[in-house]
């Protein structure tokens, strides 16, 4: 079956729905994302139209339909160690202020399929060792988080990830497994993930170091932005530091964070 066109009223219709229920401003342009993405889903029901997907994902007749539309609605593009500066940062700057007798926490609040959240923790147990620390990930998109707990990727994802690091905390993939690799278990043990929605209330996660925000608030309103960063500052330690998107920024939306370096915030 070819793909259906998608009209005006059926991507407004849709448009509106992933607002919703992600928070996710979808602009005029991303039409033809739509289409690409929910193809296969029209396709498997054998429908002809979007106004009949619609009305099944709100039928309430398939509650498993709308968790996957949300997933592939949102875009999960990463890999490990991406915008390096970052990492340099967390290594040299944020890691020499631990707060005595706690663990350092680090949040990947919108984690994908697991490289941001393991590229953070290798440069954790990289500097310190024994020494008590987590880091926590979360995506709205459960099907990423399913893949991001298994730890296990291409091999071709490694051409970012520090030489010493490779060696150290990857597992090099034999026989069946030849072509990927491992995170190594020391470092999967102390990187957990959890499906959060950053447009609802947040659940009990606890206080953070360092919080990686980063890509994210591109695909929301204002409004929605300004909600987002105060939610996330509430769960940042007095002293810690909150990192986004190099072509973000928190100009004209929050002000109660001071900027120290390109993209990286810090809590008085």
């Amino acid at each position: 079956m070819h793909g259906a066109v998608i009209t005006d009223q059926e991507f407004t219709q849709l448009k509106n729905w992933i607002y919703q229920q992600a928070g996710i401003s979808l602009s005029k342009e991303k039409k033809a994302l739509v289409c690409s993405r929910l193809t296969r889903r029209l396709n498997h029901y054998h429908l002809t139209n979007y106004t009949d997907y619609f009305k099944l994902l709100m039928s309430g007749s398939y509650p498993h339909e709308p968790q996957i539309a949300v997933d592939l609605l949102t875009t999960n593009e990463t890999y490990f160690f991406r915008e390096p500066k970052h990492f340099q940062f967390l290594s040299q700057q944020a890691l020499k202020e631990l707060v005595p007798g706690k663990p350092f926490r680090v949040w990947s609040a919108a984690s994908s399929y697991g490289q941001e959240a393991y590229s953070i923790a290798m440069v954790l147990a990289d500097r310190l060792g024994g020494r008590p620390w987590e880091v926590f990930g979360s995506d709205i998109s459960s099907r990423v988080l399913e893949k991001a707990c298994t730890g296990h990727y291409p091999i071709e994802q490694t051409q970012h990830i520090p030489k010493h690091y490779l060696t150290e905390f990857c597992l090099k993939g034999t026989g069946a497994q030849e072509g990927t690799f491992l995170i190594a278990s020391d470092v999967r043990k102390r990187t957990r993930f959890e499906m959060i929605n950053l447009t609802n209330p947040l659940p009990d996660v606890g206080e953070f170091d360092v919080i990686f925000l980063r890509n994210v608030m591109i695909y929301f309103d204002l409004p929605t932005k300004r909600e987002v960063i105060k939610r996330l500052d509430k769960q940042l330690r007095p002293g810690g530091y909150l990192f986004i998107g190099h072509s973000e920024s928190l100009n004209g939306i929050y002000d109660e964070l001071e900027a120290v370096a390109p993209a990286i915030y810090k809590k008085s």
